[in-house]
């Protein structure tokens, strides 16, 4: 009789747990409660296995790996001590017509788009919803996140994503992208009318772990700018719309992401944003005066990790990755913040191309344990492994990529890679 309604208990607890799942799942109880269940999840995960500092460098120079696919060009195989970048010839492109300067108005304000607030960890589809609703798109951010975020726990839609989707579903409309931006180039563009999306620093209200230092990324629609009060005025998803910032606190937030830029147009306006952009709108271009940026700010503040890291990034972009490790070498000395390797990758791939797969590993690892679905993490993981000769541990890992997000591409290349170079 006792073992009877032990059973009996036993399948009436999986049927209320049984329940219980299929009530979370309801998108109005998961869409309440998910983000709460994934704090106190992250809590516990890193009491366990607290997360320290964004490692530094290995202390020795490493053995780089020369058995490389013959797709992968050779490395040498030195460490050189990164060199500040000096100005050179910007690389040679089709005359872009460039306007005749003229003083731009003390202050403009565009009519803001309705504001949306962002779901958790959605300030990318977010932001982009409020840029297209100014030309006249009537959707909103579920309508862009089951494109590009299929999953509500990832933590990062990168500009690519956000290019794709306008590319891809707003037809009409033109997107760009470049890094290298500077304030007086974001006056400009929005006294043409244009809105301009940054990406820049964001700090949480409250910790997420034992030792959080809070910091994350954070995208920012601006719609206006006033000379007099120094202060661009910002559609922000998290603080609420028609947002005040100073010239210099959006400055010092958008270092961190190289000044990177988002410029979203009607095709008849291609050529005023030609005109504006001038020599920048070629991509080569915008990143030599990003590099020489960031080699004159590491300079003026050689302790700015943020400048050493832009260093590395565009440094990667023109594949000199070995000066590219050094650089970021020095930024990881200097102290980074625990979620960056959340939204920039070219760490991972300077390091993979230089052959200094021991760096590699303990970055992806890191990223990992920061963010465990990041599926760009993973994917360079793959790699790393892969590298190493371990091919099951490499497919397992892009495999892992695909589940977190299934429309990752870079993830089905490699899969496919690996799988005809065995």
């Amino acid at each position: 009789m006792r073992k009877l309604t032990w059973v009996y208990g036993l399948a009436a607890l999986l049927l209320i747990m049984a329940l219980a799942g299929l009530i979370y799942r309801l998108p109005p109880v998961y869409n309440r409660l998910s983000w709460r269940v994934d704090f106190a999840l992250t809590g516990l995960r890193t009491k366990i296995d607290p997360i320290k500092p964004l490692p530094t460098a290995l202390p020795a120079p490493q053995v780089l790996a020369l058995e490389m696919s013959p797709s992968t060009p050779a490395i040498a195989a030195t460490h050189t001590a990164v060199q500040t970048p000096s100005p050179s010839p910007s690389p040679e492109s089709s005359p872009t017509p460039t306007l005749t300067p003229t003083p731009l108005p003390g202050a403009i304000a565009l009519p803001p788009p309705e504001w949306e607030k962002q779901d958790i960890n959605n300030c990318g589809p977010a932001a982009l919803t409020m840029y297209l609703r100014f030309f006249g798109w009537e959707g909103d951010q579920e309508t862009i996140t089951q494109v590009i975020k299929p999953y509500r726990e990832d933590r990062n839609v990168n500009v690519e994503e956000l290019a794709y989707y306008v590319r891809t579903r707003a037809g009409w409309l033109n997107a760009q992208y470049r890094v290298g931006g500077d304030l007086a180039l974001l006056k400009q563009l929005i006294a043409a009318g244009l809105p301009v999306m940054v990406e820049e620093s964001f700090y949480f209200d409250k910790p997420y772990w034992t030792g959080d230092d809070l910091w994350a990324a954070h995208y920012q629609l601006l719609t206006g700018y006033d000379d007099a009060s120094q202060t661009f005025t910002g559609q922000d998803s998290f603080y609420g719309p028609d947002l005040s910032i100073s010239y210099a606190k959006l400055d010092k937030d958008w270092q961190a992401f190289n000044r990177l830029y988002i410029l979203i147009y009607p095709s008849d306006k291609e050529g005023t944003v030609k005109q504006i952009l001038g020599e920048r709108w070629d991509e080569d271009f915008s990143r030599q005066l990003a590099l020489e940026t960031a080699g004159a700010e590491t300079q003026a503040d050689p302790k700015n990790a943020f400048a050493w890291f832009n260093l590395g990034s565009n440094l990667t972009y023109f594949e000199r990755y070995i000066e590219a490790t050094d650089a970021y070498d020095k930024a990881r000395e200097l102290g980074l913040p625990q979620r960056m390797l959340r939204y920039q990758f070219s760490p991972f791939i300077a390091y993979f191309h230089s052959g200094q797969l021991d760096d590699l590993m303990t970055l992806a690892e890191y990223a990992l344990k920061v963010t465990p679905n990041s599926e760009e993490a993973l994917l360079w993981h793959g790699w790393a492994m892969y590298r190493r000769g371990d091919m099951a541990q490499a497919v397992k890992d892009f495999q892992q990529a695909l589940i977190e997000n299934p429309n990752y591409q870079d993830a089905q290349y490699a899969l496919d890679f690996v799988r005809e170079n065995p």
